[in-house]
């Protein structure tokens, strides 16, 4: 029932100027901030252990930001899934769209860091391209349906299930589909080394130079900012990665994270600090939240 109620209102909101959304949002993100106790609290502890050279104030700020951004993201998705294609295209502006087309022949993996608005980028690629990825069924069947239907209603998309497994997304790879992925989250000790993030060990999987080596795809990273006011969004890519895969896959997903981190510094707000990114621990290290 909640879902529903969600939805609703993000139906009911979406026609809405930019501007008005997204004071909306930053609203709904501070009312996340003050009753969401457990997120606040794990996006607190994460922005402490990540930017102990800030002081509590500072950290506090930038956690208050972090839902701002949060919550804005939320409130505007209602325009991924219901707008015009029109308006999303105005929305969001491309910037080095040459690095994806130079490489665009052949399998792609676009590298797309947890930034909150990860799904703005997916929803203006749709636009132009079809593409392939994994995705997460949702707790809720009624947010699952309507997310899955907001992602593929333009163009012939074809994400897959984790439950799917990988072949049917390595197939699309190999008939010239790139691959919208997300590798930058906890899932656990398998499959997954323990690198530096922000100068933590940071269980990470190693998915990305697997499949690069396994569709012989090459990696392009492709990050989407949310700009201020009613600036809209910025989709921006880089240039594909060179040398990689290489011959040692720890030195990948070092790469690999090394390059999320500078990101992250560039618009520390907006990257997801309410997931538990430091989930597991090193045998022997207590867990953290």
């Amino acid at each position: 029932m909640l879902a529903r109620l969600g939805l609703a209102a993000m139906w009911t909101l979406h026609a809405l100027p930019l501007a008005i959304l997204a004071r909306l949002g930053e609203a709904f993100g501070m009312l996340l901030y003050a009753l969401a106790a457990e997120r606040r609290r794990i996006c607190v502890l994460n922005l402490r252990r990540c930017f102990p050279e800030l002081r509590p104030r500072a950290r506090a700020r930038l956690a208050r930001r972090h839902f701002r951004a949060l919550g804005r993201s939320i409130i505007e998705r209602g325009i991924l899934w219901w707008a015009p294609r029109a308006r999303i295209l105005r929305l969001v502006r491309l910037e080095g769209y040459e690095h994806f087309a130079a490489v665009r022949g052949g399998p792609v993996i676009l590298l797309v860091p947890h930034f909150v608005s990860l799904d703005v980028g997916y929803a203006r690629l749709t636009c132009e391209i079809d593409c392939t990825g994994v995705y997460a069924n949702q707790k809720s069947e009624t947010m699952n349906r309507v997310l899955l239907k907001g992602r593929t209603r333009f163009g012939h998309q074809r994400p897959f299930s984790r439950q799917e497994g990988i072949r049917p997304v390595l197939k699309a790879l190999s008939q010239g589909l790139p691959m919208y992925y997300l590798p930058d989250q906890d899932y656990g000790a398998r499959d997954a080394l323990f690198v530096p993030f922000f100068g933590v060990a940071a269980a990470t999987i190693t998915g990305l130079p697997r499949l690069a080596r396994l569709a012989r795809a090459r990696v392009v990273p492709c990050v989407t900012r949310m700009l201020s006011g009613n600036r809209g969004y910025e989709l921006r890519f880089y240039p594909a990665w060179e040398g990689f895969p290489g011959a040692d896959i720890v030195q990948d997903v070092r790469r690999m994270n090394a390059f999320i981190e500078e990101r992250v510094r560039e618009m520390p707000e907006q990257y997801l600090w309410t997931h538990k990114r430091f989930k597991t621990r090193p045998g022997g290290e207590p867990k953290w939240y």
